[in-house]
Formats: C-alpha cells, sequence, structure tokens
C-alpha cells in the first residue's frame, strides 16, 4: 500500500486530494532601487527552509530516543530566522517539524534500512539512533506521518510554483563546520557557503547524471555576489553538497530554476552550541545582498 502511494508523487505530481570563523559582513541599508526612499519590491523568489523546525509529532513522542538538545543539533537550528527575508522575496515556506522525526528534503521512498538517514530516519547523520529499541515506527504509521507533515509541505510548494510569480527557488540550510564521523572525509573543514545545482564544480552538468537545477552561467553569478560579501575562496559550487530532494524534484516538476543553499553554522554558532543573534541578523543581510544582487545581474533588472 505505502510505496502504491508514494510513487504517486512522480506519476502524478503531488495534489491537494493527496492529503489532509566569522567573516567581514560590510553593514548595509536595505536593498533599494530608485530614489533613496524606494524600496524594491518583492524579488521572485521561493525560499524554502525545510529543516528549521525542532518540533516532534506527538505521534512519535514516546518514541524518540534523542534529547531535546539534540533534536535542535540534528535539525538546522535558526534557519528560520537567518533565512527570514520578510516581504523582501515573494514567498517562503517552512517546516515546523523536525527532521528528526520526518525530513521533507527526502523522496517519500527512501527509508531504513536500505536508507538510514532517509525521510524517516532510524539513525542521524553521524549514526546516533533516532528511536528507543523496538520503537521504529511500522508501515502503517509512516503512511500516516507522511500524509499528515510530508506532503503538504510539497504541496505548499507546488502551489506557490504554480501561481506563476517564482522565477527562482532557493531551497535554504545550515551546514556543520566540519564533516561529521561517517562520512567522506569525516573532520575536513566545510566552506562558509555552499551553493549547489546537482553539478560539478563549475556548476555544469555532470556526464552521466540528472541535468543540473539551476544554468551554470547563474551559479557562477551567484559566487561572484557572495564572495563579495564573505571571505575570499569561502564560497563552493556542489561541494560539499550537490543538492537535495526538494531542489531536484520541484525543478524536474515545473521547470523553475532551483539553488540549495548552505551556511556555514561556525558563522554564527560557537562550539558549545551559543547564537550570536546580531551575527545571525548579519549574515542574513549579507546572504540578502547577494541573492538580491545576482537577481539584478541576470535579469537586467527586471
Amino acid at each position: 500500500m505505502l510505496p502504491q502511494l508514494l510513487c504517486r508523487m512522480d506519476i502524478n505530481g503531488l495534489s491537494d486530494d493527496a492529503v489532509s570563523g566569522r567573516p567581514a559582513i560590510r553593514e548595509q541599508s536595505p536593498v533599494t532601487s530608485g530614489g533613496a526612499d524606494s524600496v524594491h519590491p518583492p524579488y521572485p523568489f521561493l525560499i524554502s527552509v525545510p529543516h528549521g523546525g525542532t518540533v516532534i509529532p506527538t505521534e512519535l513522542a514516546d518514541r524518540i530516543a534523542l534529547s531535546p538538545g539534540e533534536v535542535t543539533y540534528y535539525s538546522d537550528p535558526h534557519t528560520r530566522q537567518l533565512f527570514d527575508f520578510g516581504a523582501r522575496v515573494a514567498a517562503c515556506v517552512t517546516a515546523d517539524i523536525s527532521r528528526t522525526a520526518i525530513d521533507v528534503n527526502r523522496s517519500p521512498l527512501h527509508l531504513p534500512p536500505a536508507y538510514p538517514d532517509g525521510v524517516i530516519k532510524s539513525e542521524t547523520v553521524d549514526g546516533t539512533p533516532v528511536y528507543r529499541e523496538g520503537s521504529f515506527p511500522a508501515e502503517s504509521m509512516i503512511h500516516l506521518l507522511l500524509l499528515r507533515y510530508y506532503f503538504p509541505f510539497h504541496i505548499r510548494i507546488k502551489n506557490v510554483l504554480e501561481a506563476g510569480n517564482i522565477r527562482i527557488g532557493f531551497d535554504c540550510h545550515s551546514m556543520l563546520p566540519e564533516n561529521p564521523p561517517g562520512k567522506k572525509n569525516p573532520g575536513t573543514a566545510r566552506p562558509l557557503i555552499c551553493l549547489s545545482n546537482g553539478g560539478d564544480r563549475e556548476g555544469r552538468q555532470v556526464a552521466g547524471k540528472m541535468p543540473v537545477t539551476c544554468p551554470p552561467e547563474w551559479m557562477q553569478a551567484l559566487v561572484a555576489r557572495f564572495s563579495e560579501e564573505f571571505e575570499e575562496g569561502a564560497v563552493r559550487l556542489n561541494d560539499p553538497f550537490t543538492g537535495g530532494f526538494i531542489s531536484r524534484f520541484h525543478y524536474r516538476r515545473h521547470g523553475i530554476p532551483w539553488v540549495q543553499c548552505e551556511v556555514n553554522r561556525s558563522l554564527y554558532e560557537s562550539e558549545d552550541g551559543g547564537v550570536d543573534s546580531d551575527m545571525i541578523e548579519a549574515v542574513r543581510e549579507a546572504v540578502f545582498r547577494a541573492l538580491a544582487g545576482f537577481w539584478d545581474d541576470v535579469s537586467g533588472g527586471e
């Protein structure tokens, strides 16, 4: 039953009926156009923030082995504030539920044991068990969780894209400062910014792989703008991430370019997990200046 239901996502698309070290960051004022007091109209961006939530659904509250602190750590804490551009962008879609419970940036078919870090996880990115022994949800519970929490997120994205005023989507995340244990090259330092379109280090399609989700020329323009805001050499394309399910799926469904954007948590978070609210605000404005400047570059200021 479950595989047949979930395959509808790829066969028929999503339907409403399917469910119920810190860089030097320049101090600047908000992006404006025209006269000094003329604020730019909303940029035609869809901002997706899938991992910013830390809520564990009541259905799983007595099953999860992770502490509240661990749930926060293994989510993308503070990304809803980090990417909150308000009325300066056309739309924003966020998730309240923690990725440790339901990960909306995974295929709905990716389940343990084949995919332990899948849509419903048996373990975290570094191998920590998510559930108490013998408490992993049965198929009927997984079915219910996806209907209640997974598909509605993607339906919201679909509805925004079909409204017709979005020209590009940004799937926004934070990343740990170093590759975690169990991953390739554990302990290797990550860049301050990673921009991904499913391509190579220049943003071009990799032979034998799926088409890129955003043109290479646009990716290079993004790198240039982000490099103006952050340290020299701090911005990489498709390294260490090449993009996730959200950007790939919704690009294929709608043909609107998508970019996955990862911000290093060391920019605003100390090693003990403390958060600098002023730096979150400063990084947010630097990211927005980069995105706005990129769009002005590639769109001719439309």
